[in-house]
């Protein structure tokens, strides 16, 4: 069973965890930090732009050799991310729906994204030797709590 890295009101959120997703860690970190405090229906909405192409994620961690965009500085767009990001919150909307809270009243309290367990795998080479090629997944939590 997952566990969440805080503790959360019941009465008052609901939660959403996304478990060994195929998607880089590094640009799940970085649109966790962008999406931190949203609400919910502008978060939805800033992810479909970022698959769209038409608003980068600004990279505040792992920024070493990342391209500069127009008025963000170095930034990207992590459509891949952006997809399972989209289900997750969708996923956290239907569990609040249930609890019977109010959907539109709802923001991000708590997201956070880290690395998930690595699928081995490997490349053959000549001679008999072999490469690694490993495939990182991640794990994403995210907790939304209803604003008055």
């Amino acid at each position: 069973m997952q566990r969440y890295s805080t503790e959360a009101d019941p009465d008052k959120t609901a939660k959403a965890y996304g478990y060994e997703l195929h998607c880089s860690p590094k640009d799940a970190k970085n649109i966790a930090y962008a999406l931190r405090g949203m609400k919910v229906e502008s978060a939805k909405k800033y992810l479909e732009e970022v698959m769209a192409l038409k608003r980068a994620v600004p990279a505040v961690y792992h920024k070493q050799k990342i391209s500069h965009q127009k008025a963000t500085g170095p930034a990207k767009f992590p459509q891949k991310t952006a997809r399972y990001l989209i289900k997750i919150i969708k996923n956290a909307e239907n569990n609040a729906e249930y609890k019977g809270f109010d959907v539109e009243n709802m923001r991000i309290k708590h997201m956070s994204a880290y690395r998930g367990r690595t699928i081995k795998g490997f490349t053959p080479r000549a001679q008999g030797r072999a490469t690694d090629k490993n495939k990182m997944t991640t794990n994403i939590e995210l907790i939304i709590e209803e604003v008055e």
